[in-house]
């Protein structure tokens, strides 16, 4: 842990500690709830923006429910648009690992819509003893990272994403399971949206590179120099300066800005059993550098 700071703006005082300079920061003093005062759900968005991503331990008391009921604290909240949520909820997605809920790849969540989410909620629900953790990369330094020149490409590139993407390329290892959870489920039906590489943030107002897996192509390019352009750009993006590794218990709660973040989750646990159970909340559509917004287009 690194920086200490302590929020008193008229609220009760949230302790924060910073995991790494560059993004993720743990909030102690609270307990997640659809009590919180107003002024605390402000504080922990504006933690949040800054941060990226929060970590919230000894989070316990939380059910689905809970869960649901706080995120919405957050604003609306957006279910999946192909797979079930839990039984008793509105909008709560399951990642169990026994069922292909290993979400092991570089990713924003749910970008192949046109607005995808602003936030992801995430509770730990079964941790492994070994193994299991997620770790969170920061686009907005990826992108201040860049050399002029690759600002200037990146600035005027847009990629189509897609639910429908080379699975089997991106997951040689995966199980029969998690190649029919695939096919029957994930991409049951097909979204693509377009998005600019570049996004501003609509209340932060930084540059932050906009890929991830579900990247079928870069407008415009052939498929061999899509694959060139995006490692070159994804490299930044996940580079280990710029990233957070959180080691979950049960019991914790992830926030994070889908906005100015990618995420995956490390599968190195073997046949232990992983369950983590999510909460999106509804996102605005990006604007890019030159003031074109996302389209769907299926």
């Amino acid at each position: 842990m690194t920086q200490q700071d302590t929020i008193t703006r008229g609220t009760p005082a949230l302790e924060t500690l910073q995991v790494t300079l560059v993004i993720g920061a743990e909030i102690r003093g609270v307990r997640l709830s659809t009590d919180l005062d107003a002024a605390v759900v402000d504080e922990i968005k504006a933690l949040v923006a800054r941060h990226k991503v929060v970590f919230f331990r000894d989070q316990d008391h939380l059910d689905d429910r809970g869960q649901e009921a706080f995120a919405a604290r957050l604003g609306d909240l957006l279910p999946h648009p192909t797979q079930h949520v839990r039984e008793g909820t509105s909008s709560l997605l399951e990642l169990d690992s026994s069922h292909g809920g290993r979400a092991d790849q570089w990713h924003t969540d749910i970008t192949f819509l046109p607005a995808y989410p602003k936030y992801s909620v995430l509770r730990g629900v079964v941790i492994p003893e070994t193994g299991g953790d997620t770790i969170w990369a920061n686009t907005t330094a990826a992108y201040e990272a860049l050399p002029s020149a690759l600002k200037q490409l990146a600035d005027t590139l847009r990629a189509v994403h897609s639910n429908a993407y080379d699975y089997a390329a991106q997951r040689p290892k995966a199980t029969e399971v998690e190649k029919r959870h695939y096919r029957e489920v994930f991409a049951s039906r097909i979204f693509q949206a377009e998005h600019p590489v570049v996004r501003v943030h609509p209340e932060t107002r930084e540059r932050t590179l906009l890929l991830g897996s579900f990247v079928q192509r870069i407008s415009g390019l052939s498929r061999p120099d899509t694959h060139r352009i995006y490692e070159l750009f994804q490299g930044y993006i996940t580079s280990p300066e710029n990233t957070v590794r959180w080691q979950w218990r049960k019991g914790d709660v992830a926030i994070w800005d889908n906005r100015a973040t990618q995420h995956v989750a490390v599968n190195d646990y073997g046949e232990a059993h992983r369950v983590v159970r999510r909460v999106t909340v509804e996102g605005d559509t990006p604007i890019g550098v030159d003031g074109r917004s996302s389209v769907a287009i299926v």
